[in-house]
Order: C-alpha cells, then structure tokens, then sequence
C-alpha cells in the first residue's frame, strides 16, 4: 500500500467518510428484517411502508429545523449527535416488542441522517486535500450510498445465517457506531469561524442567488433517483416473499444493497463522463430501471428485478454525484451545508412519497398493481426530467 504523503493527507477524509457509510448503514439495516417484525408484531403492509417513511420525515425535519447547524457550531459536535440519535435507534430496535418502538427507531434514525447528510457531506470534502475536488466528492458520495447498501446487506446475512435475527445486527452496528465516535473525536474541526447553538434557526428551503441555476436541474434529477429508491426498498423484499418464494433474508437483503452498490460505480463513472452529461444519462438509467423493474412484477421473474437494482441504481448514481458536486461547488462555503441539506430535502421527499404511495394502493389494489402503478408515475417524472436537462442543462463549473 502506498503510504506516501498523498494517502497520509487523504486518511482524514477516508476516516470521515467510513463513520459517514456507518451512520447511513444504520437507517437500511431494518429493510431485510421487516417481514420478521410482520410475523413477531402481526402488521400489514401498510404499516411497514409507513414505518419506512417515518425514516424520511425525520430527516426532512431536521434538514429544516437545522440543516444548516454545523456551518455555526462546527462539523464535529453535529457528527456526534448524529451517531447518539443512531445508536437511540439500535436500542429501540432492540427492544422491539410493539410497533410504538419500531416507529421511534426509524424517526430516531431519520434524525441522525437529518444531521449526517450535509454536515457529513461538507466535512469529507473540507478534510480532503484541495477540499472540493471531484475525488472528494466521490468519497463523499458513495460514503453515503455506500453506507446505505452495506445496512441491508448485513442485516440479512446476520438474519439468516447467525442466531438472534432481530437483535444481533443492532448489536453490531452498535459496536461500530462506537469505533466511529472514537474516530470522530481524532478528526480536526474544519469550521474555523463557530458560533453558539443559539444562532442556528429554522430555515426554509432557500438558495442563493449564485446556487439557483444549478440547483434546478440537480433538485429535480435528486428527486427521481431517490424515488426510484423509495419504490425499490419498499416493493422488492415483499413483492420477493410473496410472489417469488424468496424467504432467504440473506438473498433480499443482497438484492437491495445491489441498487445501492451500483449507485456507487455510477458515481465512479462520472468522472470521465462528465457532470454535465452525467445528470441526462442517469436519467436514462433511471428510467431504463423502472422499465425493468415493472417487467419484473408483471412477469415475476428474479433476474429482471436484480437487472433493475442494477440499471436503475447506476443511473442514480450517475445523476446524484452530478447533482451534489455541482451544487457543492456553486456554494458559498459559509452556507454550503444548508445548500447540501436542501439538496437531500428535494431527494428525501422522493424517497417517502412513493413509499407511502405504495402502502396506500396496495391495500385496494395489491402489491403488484399498486407497484406498477407507481413505476408508471415516476417513469413520466423522469422522463419529463431528461427532457428538462436536455433542453436546459446546469451551469458548467467555473
């Protein structure tokens, strides 16, 4: 391994951005394990989208009430409380015995995304060398996504190979969460100017002027990937159990991070494709997923769904590293958390909607038809969202 000055001066944003994929690891771990609380608490399917977009509206609430807390207070002490508010969501999940706690745990992990994801965001860039470089970006990013893939992917390996399904992968994350805190605290403060906790108050999603441009078409682009996320997460480990006999936790939890995994060699590719033709392709991508994955509940047919988890999730990548690194860099840098955190407000209102959309429909009209449904709205979405980027592509970074 090279441990020349380059990889010396990059460790603290690696560090920073392994407790970011920890943290984000924690708000998908419940995904393969929901059937299990379904059969231990007696749910509908209703109640598990529900509980899913709880998630959401945690995050969305804190990105409002203090998204833009760690350009005042300081990038590590927001960081801490985010880990404390997902390790509040282990325990809950560890005590699990009504559905009272399960919607705790996932508001509780709602709040500690709210926290991570623009001051998490901003930190990795600030602690990389030239600090928003595309390489930083990257990091950042699949951090995030990253992060996301790993929390399902555990839980359902732990869930069907290991003893104590529903409390071992908290135990886990709990454990790792904890090395996180420590790593943390090694990290330098990158806000030099800090101001009291008194001084950050409830903002309204608001750009300035500079950001507004490039922020349009990166919202919109946002908000269809992380639709796309939404529909996928919530339809496939039920629609797997129901209409294709796949009970392995194991199996449905790969499925799922797949979606994830490909968004982080989506975001990998942007770099020789470009950011400005990044955001119409993965357009594309999105759209060809949601072709496949509707073929996959009309036909039932596994390949088609891991096709879709695959297409779908690259072309999210591709649109969301474009979207976030032209956005970071048209920020001012004393309010480039909060332009972040209205970003992932855009893109978290796309991951709730159709989740709680799916959860509606399904009760009248199935799991399948509701979820072919839904896939027929954000294919029109997203189309209408190439179309836009085609015809007004983003400023191109100075």
């Amino acid at each position: 391994m090279n441990g020349g000055p380059d990889s010396r001066g990059w460790l603290p944003c690696y560090l920073s951005g392994a407790v970011f994929a920890v943290c984000m690891a924690g708000t998908t771990l419940p995904t393969p394990l929901y059937s299990l609380y379904q059969d231990e608490l007696g749910f509908s399917e209703l109640t598990v989208t529900v509980v899913y977009a709880v998630y959401a509206f945690g995050v969305i609430g804190v990105l409002l009430l203090a998204g833009n807390a760690s350009d005042a207070v300081g990038r590590r002490p927001v960081l801490l409380g985010g880990l404390g508010f997902a390790a509040a969501s282990a325990v809950c999940f560890l005590c699990a015995t009504a559905l009272g706690w399960l919607f705790a745990g996932r508001l509780l992990s709602g709040l500690s995304a709210g926290l991570f994801t623009g001051a998490a965001t901003a930190y990795v860039m600030e602690l990389a060398p030239g600090k928003g470089s595309p390489r930083a970006s990257f990091v950042a990013t699949a951090a995030n996504m990253g992060g996301l893939g790993c929390g399902p992917l555990l839980a359902g390996i732990l869930a069907q190979y290991a003893p104590w399904p529903l409390y071992l992968p908290f135990v886990v994350h709990l454990v790792l969460l904890a090395v996180s805190g420590v790593v943390l605290l090694g990290l330098k403060e990158t806000v030099s100017e800090r101001r009291p906790l008194s001084t950050v108050r409830p903002q309204r999603p608001g750009l300035p002027p500079e950001v507004r441009k490039v922020f349009r078409p990166a919202a919109l682009a946002s908000f269809v990937g992380f639709a796309l996320f939404g529909v996928f997460t919530s339809v496939s480990p039920a629609f797997l159990a129901e209409f294709l006999d796949v009970d392995n936790h194991a199996v449905s939890g790969l499925i799922v991070a797949l979606a994830f995994f490909a968004s982080v060699a989506g975001q990998s590719a942007v770099g020789r494709i470009g950011e400005q033709r990044s955001l119409s392709l993965g357009c594309a991508g999105l759209l060809g997923g949601l072709a496949l994955l509707a073929a996959a509940l009309w036909w039932q047919l596994l390949p088609l769904i891991v096709l879709s988890a695959l297409l779908g999730g690259g072309g999210q990548g591709l649109a969301f590293r474009a979207a976030l690194a032209q956005v970071a860099a048209a920020s001012p840098a004393g309010s480039r958390a909060a332009v972040i955190s209205t970003l992932f407000v855009v893109a978290y209102t796309g991951i709730s909607l159709p989740v709680i959309g799916v959860g509606i429909l399904s009760g009248h009209i199935g799991l399948q038809d509701a979820g072919l449904v839904f896939i027929a709205c954000m294919a029109v979405l997203v189309t209408c969202a190439g179309l836009y980027l085609v015809r007004r592509p983003a400023v191109k970074r100075a």
